[in-house]
């Protein structure tokens, strides 16, 4: 008779004591939202990320990212636990505007959401940041840099993006763990001040 699957072997959290926090990771199309979720989870992540067709080509601006074949059509989903048992629940969207009806959904119950930026395309990122203030989330800003992007200062981006002194800016490359964990804490930190 088999025995049921032992709980560190399928990866299920240990009950009690931790900070539960489902928190949005957005930003617009292409700017590395399934990469850092990949490169952060500490379980097998959940994408559903799909060739790109030819129709859907013409639909999306590939200025800036010509060499993007794939797109997430619906969410991507990781977990990671950072010091003193915080647990953040990772849910990615979809960077397109057509697909904002869906954002809506996930961003439901969400504390926070981590806004990626590309400074290829900094203002990309402002329908996104206006839906995050329009459900009345907190939000950090990550700016993602890729290698052949220009490079700035936190003050020159805080003056680009246009941001409240109080939101938390980083930078980091989402194929990098130390940066995203760094971005996914100054978010936490963030949103954990602003809880009743």
């Amino acid at each position: 008779m088999d025995s049921a699957p032992s709980v560190d072997r399928v990866g299920y959290l240990p009950a009690g004591g931790q900070t539960l926090m489902k928190l949005v990771v957005t930003g617009p199309f292409g700017v590395g939202k399934t990469t850092l979720i990949r490169t952060l989870s500490e379980i097998r992540p959940l994408h559903t990320e799909e060739v790109m067709t030819r129709s859907g080509a013409e639909l999306d601006d590939l200025s800036g990212v010509p060499a993007k074949t794939t797109t997430t059509v619906a969410v991507d989903f990781g977990r990671l636990t950072v010091p003193d048992d915080v647990v953040l629940y990772l849910f990615g969207t979809p960077g397109q505007e057509r697909f904002f009806p869906l954002w809506e959904d996930i961003a439901r119950g969400a504390l926070g959401a981590l806004v990626l930026a590309d400074t290829r395309r900094l203002a990309d990122s402002f329908p996104v940041m206006d839906a995050v203030e329009e459900q009345g989330l907190p939000y950090a800003v990550a700016v993602n840099r890729f290698p052949d992007a220009p490079a700035y200062d936190d003050e020159v981006l805080r003056g680009h993006l246009d941001l409240h002194p109080g939101t938390p800016l980083v930078q980091c490359d989402a194929r990098e763990r130390r940066g995203g964990v760094a971005a996914l804490i100054a978010l936490a930190e963030h949103v954990l001040t602003r809880l009743p």
